[in-house]
């Protein structure tokens, strides 16, 4: 026999407990009194849980409530992002636009859904709240290239955001009343 080895006597069992007789009646006396409950199954996705607040979910691309992106390709959120799940190419604005005062917009932004972890950094570090995490938390898709969500998919699923701030207008007017002195 090896040294330091403490063989442990067990007890032996007695007659209930060899015929789990004990066992057997908890049970049945947990079932009979779940019987009595009322269920807790919903049916899924017709019948959706409530949505806690604070829920982070996809994140998406808004536009402001006169129609124009409220991105200005800062890329903050790409290098903020934890996986790198954002990818954006930054692309001028023509100098003859309205919109020419915003310096730049994206002309590509994608996010992999795959890769993202939905910590909610992106909505965080974006000056000018142009990602917002929407409620969506089913996203389903047939292939793992429709997991990579597009500038386009992106402004569908975000919409448009009511926007108190009007920063784009403030600066157009700023800029006009500053050359008007």
């Amino acid at each position: 026999m090896a040294v330091g080895i403490k063989v442990l006597e067990r007890k032996p069992l007695t007659w209930s407990e060899r015929m789990y007789l004990p066992e057997i009646a908890a049970g049945l006396r947990r079932t009979w009194r779940l019987m009595w409950k009322p269920k807790v199954t919903i049916e899924y996705p017709e019948q959706r849980p409530p949505i806690p607040a604070g829920y982070r979910g996809a994140p998406t691309l808004v536009m402001d409530p006169n129609g124009r992106e409220k991105c200005v390709s800062c890329q903050l959120c790409e290098f903020v992002c934890p996986p790198k799940a954002i990818r954006i190419t930054p692309g001028e604005i023509p100098a003859d636009s309205p919109h020419a005062h915003v310096e730049k917009a994206p002309q590509e932004f994608e996010i992999d859904m795959l890769r993202c972890i939905y910590c909610g950094l992106c909505q965080e570090v974006c000056p000018e709240e142009a990602i917002w995490l929407q409620t969506t938390y089913s996203i389903t898709h047939t292939s793992r290239a429709d997991f990579v969500h597009n500038k386009k998919k992106l402004y569908e699923m975000g919409g448009t955001l009511p926007d108190e701030h009007f920063k784009w207008d403030k600066k157009l007017a700023a800029e006009k009343h500053g050359n008007a002195h």
